[in-house]
């Protein structure tokens, strides 16, 4: 198990190496922020001065290496805009896309999982279909087309929700729908195959061939060996959770980091673009990487098939 942990944690920290560096190359081969941060009639020595202050006038290695030297030590420079230190600006934004994300998986967990388990259970019935048809409806809309039509229905319509903002959890209602929403159809449909896929196995027809009542079949048997699939399925939603983040957060006006990296990107502010994709990076791999750990826990047969692999033929 040790030896699994250890190949997982080295894939982990080259996954987020690996990004991290694409990321500083691209932006940097992108063009010069300078000209998008400063007017066209600044005087060439004041852009000559802030692209000596930014550290763009050095060549692209060194700046690699500079770049990499402080994140080790925790510093990833401060943002173009308004030289605060950029990571700052990150954990401040943070907070708001994890209650979004939280938000947003919790309603995705309570519509997609019983919509899910009931047209396993009604399985090639009127249940099964309505529930897959809804399903699909659910995660075929775009998200952004979905947040339109909330703000049209419940913001200018009925008036009920505001549209913009996050003073208060009214302003968490139409942007966790809007994310949570196709999150539930995709929920959905892996959690009727995967229950599906349970209720075939031997040991369910033995529990009902004793009499067990199918309420107890369910809650006994099914859930918890249904759980490990669906573990590793929310384990990797969490970055379409945090990909729809950006789109959600620019329509509502959600200070997270998804409007954090849109807007940065917009200025060119590169400093605070590298501190949110080295955030997000190891939000995801940490968080496929704890999938790794509680499936092994739960399922102890993985540790077990990940040491044998290890040992010569």
């Amino acid at each position: 198990m040790l030896r699994f942990l250890a190949l997982r944690l080295l894939r982990a920290l080259l996954t987020v190496t690996i990004c991290v560096s694409a990321v500083f190359v691209a932006l940097r081969l992108a063009g010069d922020p300078a000209d998008i941060m400063l007017s066209i009639d600044t005087p060439p020595e004041v852009r000559a001065h802030y692209r000596e202050l930014w550290g763009l006038d050095r060549p692209l290695a060194e700046q690699y290496l500079r770049y990499v030297a402080s994140a080790v030590r925790g510093d990833f420079g401060l943002s173009f805009a308004d030289e605060r230190p950029a990571f700052a600006a990150v954990t401040e934004a943070l907070p708001k896309t994890f209650l979004l994300g939280a938000s947003a998986l919790m309603l995705a967990l309570l519509v997609g999982m019983p919509l899910g388990m009931l047209a396993a259970l009604r399985h090639n019935r009127a249940a099964d279909r309505l529930a897959m048809a809804t399903a699909v409806l659910g995660y075929a809309i775009p998200v952004f087309f979905l947040g339109i039509l909330l703000i049209l229905l419940f913001a200018l319509k009925l008036r009920v929700l505001p549209s913009a903002g996050s003073e208060s959890l009214r302003h968490l209602i139409l942007p966790s729908v809007t994310l949570g929403l196709p999150l539930a159809g995709r929920l959905a449909r892996f959690a009727r195959t995967a229950t599906l896929e349970v209720l075939g196995k031997p040991y369910i027809r033995a529990a009902r061939g004793r009499g067990v009542m199918p309420l107890a079949v369910i809650v006994r048997h099914a859930l918890p060996n249904a759980a490990v699939p669906l573990l590793m399925f929310i384990g990797l939603e969490i970055g379409h959770i945090l990909a729809g983040s950006a789109v959600v957060e620019t329509i509502f006006a959600w200070p997270g980091i998804g409007r954090l990296l849109v807007d940065s990107v917009a200025t060119r502010d590169l400093a605070v673009v590298q501190a949110v994709i080295f955030t997000v990076t190891v939000i995801m791999v940490g968080a496929n990487l704890l999938v790794d750990v509680v499936h092994i826990l739960i399922d102890p047969r993985l540790g077990g098939f990940a040491r044998a692999k290890g040992k010569p033929a």
